[in-house]
């Protein structure tokens, strides 16, 4: 097959050139992890990678580069139409893991079809360095924290609503940060699409103005906190809203109300070691029961003590801001507000 010249772009580049991003890599690297809104348009298959990759191994490179050719061969013209439906414009940005082989191949028989197609220098591992840069990039940050229920993520989205920056590090991982955390929510990405999607909007904040996180530990279900930001966080300055707890079981039985009970059960369980085994078995009776209050109020006992033993290792005052009775809305002007009277530290220079 005749191929065409295409141009390669370095990851900045790349990232800002125009056409979607056509991720040619195998649907199990690409479930691994990818450049956000990238569009997985596999050259092989799971199976056909790892048939080439035994044949590199047993045979040799130039065994493996035929048998490439054999499975891809009658695959081609379905995936010209496959990458005209999805860029009409026919400009593309295309990679592949090295920047090798893969997405040069692809991106040759998209020019030779009348696409406008890019390569990215060194591919999704240039991505990757990418990431860890961008996550160690020093910026501003307010670190939003308050017991169980508090309401922390609803008021971080309308802290967004009024203009704030905000990484909502729950909403990246698709879980709220307990036992409980899945339930009600789609499957969590893994680790490493946790950590690109957390850095593609680090990238994005200004360093001028501050960043609203909600206070998280190390993992948030099974997604651990890229450590270059959980390190900012750490050393940044941070407020704690508080809530009656009458407010807070309310909160969360709106939430947890019409979940599955099974589901709810298997997640009590989870902390039963913590709970001990009387005040697991009276939650779980109260979940079968339907009176989700019930169950809540006895899993707060737990979560409140784990709370308050990791505010005490921050060692420094942390500000109280009382949102009793107040909205989302009303609270993140509350908290705007508070802001207004702290001078935050400039971050240190790069």
């Amino acid at each position: 097959m005749l191929l065409a010249t295409t141009p390669q772009l370095s990851i900045d580049d790349f990232l800002k050139a125009p056409g979607p991003i056509l991720d040619v890599r195998s649907p199990g690297e690409y479930a691994q992890g990818h450049i956000p809104g990238a569009i997985n348009l596999p050259l092989f298959s799971n199976r056909d990678r790892a048939q080439v990759g035994t044949c590199y191994k047993q045979q040799g490179r130039e065994q493996a580069v035929e048998l490439g050719l054999d499975l891809v061969g009658p695959k081609l013209g379905d995936m010209v139409r496959q990458a005209q439906a999805m860029a009409p414009g026919k400009t593309v940005r295309v990679h592949c893991w090295r920047g090798g082989m893969r997405s040069g191949a692809i991106a040759s028989m998209l020019t030779l079809s009348g696409f406008n197609a890019t390569t990215l220098t060194s591919g999704y591992k240039a991505f990757r360095q990418w990431v860890r840069r961008s996550l160690s990039t020093p910026k501003k940050i307010v670190v939003l924290g308050g017991m169980t229920g508090t309401a922390k993520t609803d008021i971080l989205h309308a802290l967004a609503e009024q203009g704030e920056q905000v990484l909502d590090l729950e909403g990246c991982a698709n879980h709220r940060g307990s036992s409980y955390g899945a339930v009600c929510l789609p499957p969590q990405p893994s680790t490493e699409q946790f950590e690109n999607i957390v850095a593609t909007q680090w990238h994005e904040f200004s360093a001028q103005q501050p960043i609203w996180i909600e206070a998280e530990s190390r993992s948030i279900g099974s997604c651990r906190v890229p450590p270059e930001l959980f390190d900012q966080m750490n050393s940044a300055f941070a407020l704690e809203i508080t809530r009656p707890l009458a407010e807070r079981v309310a909160y969360l039985a709106e939430i947890y109300g019409q979940a599955d009970k099974a589901e709810l059960i298997t997640a009590t369980e989870r902390i039963r070691k913590r709970l001990g085994p009387q005040r697991t078995q009276a939650a779980v009776e109260y979940i079968r029961a339907g009176e989700a209050a019930g169950a809540i109020a006895i899993t707060l006992e737990y979560y409140d003590r784990t709370y308050r033993y990791g505010l005490q290792q921050r060692n420094r005052l942390v500000p109280e801001v009382d949102v009793t009775g107040l909205s989302p809305w009303l609270a993140a002007e509350r908290l705007r507000q508070q802001l207004m009277t702290i001078n935050l530290h400039q971050p240190p220079s790069t």
